[in-house]
């Protein structure tokens, strides 16, 4: 089936409307490989202080990702907001298509169980929306992690403390009663709508955070205080310490800067990263332009998967792509 004749149902949390992607919506992806030339540029982003690498050819973006199909011994981290669902007003708004858990349990038994959710929201709000899927996850931008389903939760970061979650609690209430996001190892403001709030919230929760040895994430019309051990770049390497994905060649899909310690950790064990939505400087080698693309990218691995087949199996345990 062509991408253009495939249609996403997606269903809001709590019911509500059933939205159709259409057909036509998605273009079908093409073989894409990186440029052997790629330049690697250092920039700062200011929000991060760090340093990021920017992989992008003459024209100033960057290739679609290959196909999935074609890599053996292949380990996927997803992130889940503007990844896998499109951002909406508010977190709990986020509208999730219904083939997503069953698209997510399949990649991960072709991939032999190498497929991990890594997202900023809590497990539990994560398990809301999805349902008990059988995959590995870590939430609250790693701070929470879950080596698979129904195993206990591994703390990598200290709680909240409340020295960082009142003020800020306080903040939100007083200006325009901003949406707080509640997490056990951070704490989230979101000023969608409230754009002249962003200077005078990230003022603060910087001050917070250095006065309690935290750190600060600015994503998409949020701000957000976080423990140490609470980023995405540890648990992609917690993962991969394991032995199920040891060896693997790692891929990041994410779409915020608070991806990027990701795109950053998959390129350390030979992977690379994947942007999801619009150009920026990054980290990652590869992009895709929405939602509906990721998910398209994800299904295309399946449709030439043999029935019962894992990726091991395929790739005759050699560790070298199929195609």
């Amino acid at each position: 089936m062509a991408f253009a004749d495939r249609h996403f149902n997606w269903r809001p949390l709590g019911g509500g409307r059933i939205v159709d992607a259409g057909a036509g919506a998605i273009d079908r992806l093409g073989l894409a490989s990186v440029p052997d030339d790629a330049k690697v540029r250092a920039m700062t982003d200011e929000s991060e202080g760090l340093k990021l690498a920017l992989h992008t050819p003459a024209q100033g973006d960057l290739p679609q990702p290959p196909p999935l199909r074609t890599l053996a011994q292949t380990a996927i981290f997803l992130d889940f907001d503007g990844t896998l669902v499109d951002i909406a007003a508010r977190p709990d708004a986020v509208e999730v298509a219904h083939t997503l858990p069953a698209l997510i349990e399949r990649l991960d038994a072709v991939l032999g169980g190498r497929v991990a959710l890594v997202s900023g929201r809590a497990l539990a709000a994560l398990d809301g929306m999805l349902g008990p899927l059988d995959v590995a996850m870590a939430g609250s931008h790693g701070g929470e992690f879950r080596p698979a389903a129904g195993d206990e939760v591994h703390p990598l970061a200290d709680p909240l403390p409340e020295g960082i979650a009142g003020p800020l609690a306080r903040f939100a209430r007083d200006n325009g009663d901003l949406i707080v996001e509640r997490k056990p190892f951070s704490m989230a403001v979101h000023y969608r709508g409230h754009a002249g709030m962003r200077e005078p919230l990230l003022a603060m929760a910087r001050d917070l955070a250095e006065d309690h040895g935290a750190g600060v994430k600015d994503g998409k019309m949020v701000v957000e205080v976080v423990m140490p051990g609470s980023d995405k770049g540890s648990a992609v390497a917690k993962f991969m310490e394991m032995p199920l994905f040891a060896g693997a060649t790692p891929y990041f899909v994410g779409d915020d800067v608070t991806d990027e310690d990701a795109f950053r950790a998959v390129e350390r064990f030979g992977g690379g990263g994947i942007l999801v939505g619009a150009m920026r400087r990054t980290a990652a080698r590869w992009r895709l332009d929405d939602v509906r693309a990721v998910h398209a990218w994800l299904s295309d691995a399946l449709e030439l998967a043999p029935p019962g087949k894992t990726d091991d199996e395929m790739a005759g345990g050699s560790g070298e792509p199929t195609g």
